[in-house]
């Protein structure tokens, strides 16, 4: 069995999983340390060590807000149980599981972990790659920096580095899935066959990774889950800055933090940064201005309109979302309210749009009648506009809506889907039973397919043929729908969404 490989920066030595089959490698350096001059700086290269790198456990999470492990809440609940979790600024590691029996040229799957851009860590207990991995594929999951750590932009930062002024979590994305590409073959992967992957903001990482002009070659498909967005209503999701609003966020910060250089703000250590990041934006509301920035150099236009780009890498992608989150509906509570959101938001269109509600409107009935998945929104915009560039390149769309069992009723909440396709159900405190556990093979044998071919379809791990993914089609939409089972469903779109895309596309012309 292998359990020691040669890397670009020397040997590391893995541990078998649970299934001894399987070699697990955990906090590999792909990057040197993020820290003193590498803070607020692309990753730089990985310095090599002596001797064996002994990869046996993970490495300290990327520093963010402090872990609660607060059975009350939701999220704590269901994965950030360890309050005590290691946590530090040096967190440029990936981990790999890999077959130990030496094939080769596998098919590899790079994952970037979720959390807004501002928490998260690839040692939650779901992301095991075990499972994916018995099928035969080469499983990576990549620790980036979030929060003030990975995505602050100041003028100085800009004028020390003009050619990487922003968006360093997502460079150190970038950074790992090359580092995978030049090291992978020695634990068995094919550098040619490389599918990155992310939930939530790790799948808005994968929208940016697809629209970086870079990235041309470097991975061959690509997974977005609960992570591609468009908005159904106009509004503004604050997921995405100029550079120039980003660099007057962070001189703010720098005034709050009472420094006056970059190398003031360099020498202050990672916890008190962390802490004053935290109440800063407590105290004066700046959301997510840690985020993404379109800076001209890594990003060119806003990741979520990833599909309008022309120049996006050519590749297939498998997206979707759980049935419960990104529920959106007009910004009003009764008649006049209703109305005058029409006029603001839709002009000339007002009446056509009023036409698909109850008049008087009430706030219940607004919310029923004008209800839509921003992501399902995001998928027929997505293929709308493929259509009309005439790209040919396949979507996959999914839609999961699996009962979830436990004392706490959460329905399908955001995230939930990642117990299943990783098939880690084991680990979760939740009464999964039989169908669960089907439902979780079927779903972990879809997207091994997916990464292995770009098509989702074919044998299931028993040997059995799947049920038929079709591509999405705008015409005649069909979704897999992963209910009690795995299902293609046909999904045409309803007057209000119809209504509401040539509205979204009329906007995206008159931004362009």
């Amino acid at each position: 069995m292998i359990r020691r490989v040669h890397t670009e920066n020397g040997w590391v030595e893995g541990l078998p999983a649970a299934d001894p089959r399987i070699t697990s490698y955990k906090g590999i350096p792909y990057a040197a340390p993020p820290v003193g001059e590498n803070r607020w700086r692309a990753p730089q290269p990985c310095p090599d060590w002596e001797g064996d790198l002994q990869a046996f456990r993970f490495s300290p999470i990327p520093m963010q807000a402090p872990i609660s492990a607060d059975p009350k809440n939701l999220y704590d609940r269901e994965w950030h149980v360890d309050r005590e979790i290691p946590m530090g600024e040096d967190c440029l590691t990936l981990n790999i599981w890999a077959p130990a029996d030496g094939r080769k040229d596998m098919p590899v799957f790079v994952w970037y972990f979720g959390g807004g851009l501002q928490v998260g860590y690839s040692a939650e207990m779901e992301f095991d790659g075990e499972r994916i991995a018995r099928r035969g594929i080469v499983v990576v999951t990549v620790n980036y920096r979030v929060n003030v750590f990975g995505f602050l932009c100041h003028p100085e930062i800009t004028r020390e580095a003009p050619d990487a002024p922003a968006n360093f979590g997502f460079l150190d994305q970038q950074a790992a899935t090359r580092w995978v590409k030049r090291n992978i073959a020695a634990f068995g992967g094919n550098p040619e066959r490389i599918t990155i992957g992310g939930q939530s903001a790790g799948g808005m990482s994968v929208s940016a990774q697809l629209t970086c002009p870079a990235n041309a070659g470097l991975f061959q498909g690509a997974i977005i889950q609960s992570g591609a967005f468009a908005p159904p209503y106009p509004f503004n999701f604050g997921l995405c800055n100029t550079l120039e609003r980003a660099e007057e966020a962070g001189r703010a910060f720098f005034d709050f933090l009472g420094v006056k250089s970059l190398a003031e703000a360099r020498a202050v250590d990672a916890v008190t940064l962390r802490n004053k990041a935290l109440e800063w934006d407590g105290k004066y509301g700046w959301g997510r201005t840690f985020g993404e920035a379109v800076d001209g150099k890594f990003s060119l236009r806003p990741s979520q309109q990833w599909f309008r780009d022309e120049h996006r890498l050519p590749v297939p992608v498998l997206l979707g979302h759980t049935s419960s989150e990104f529920i959106h509906a007009p910004q009003a509570k009764d008649e006049e309210e209703l109305q005058r959101f029409a006029r603001e938001s839709f002009g000339e269109h007002s009446e056509a749009f009023l036409n698909f509600f109850s008049h008087p409107a009430t706030e219940e009935s607004i919310r029923r009648e004008g209800s839509v998945n921003s992501i399902d929104f995001a998928v027929r915009a997505a293929a709308e506009s493929q259509r009309r560039r005439g790209v040919e390149l396949p979507l996959y769309c999914y839609r999961f809506d699996a009962e979830i069992p436990g004392w706490d009723h959460p329905g399908t909440f955001h995230s939930v889907d990642l117990w299943f396709f990783f098939e880690t159900l084991a680990k979760c405190w939740r009464p999964f039973r039989g169908k669960h556990y089907d439902l979780a093979r079927q779903m972990c044998d879809y997207w091994c397919n997916f990464i292995s071919a770009g098509d989702p379809n074919g044998a299931g791990s028993d040997g059995e043929e799947l049920p038929c993914w079709p591509a999405f089609d705008p015409d005649a939409p069909v979704r897999m729908n992963f209910g009690e089972t795995a299902a293609p469903l046909r999904c045409p779109a309803d007057g209000l969404t119809r209504f509401l895309l040539a509205r979204y596309e009329e906007r995206m012309e008159a931004e362009a």
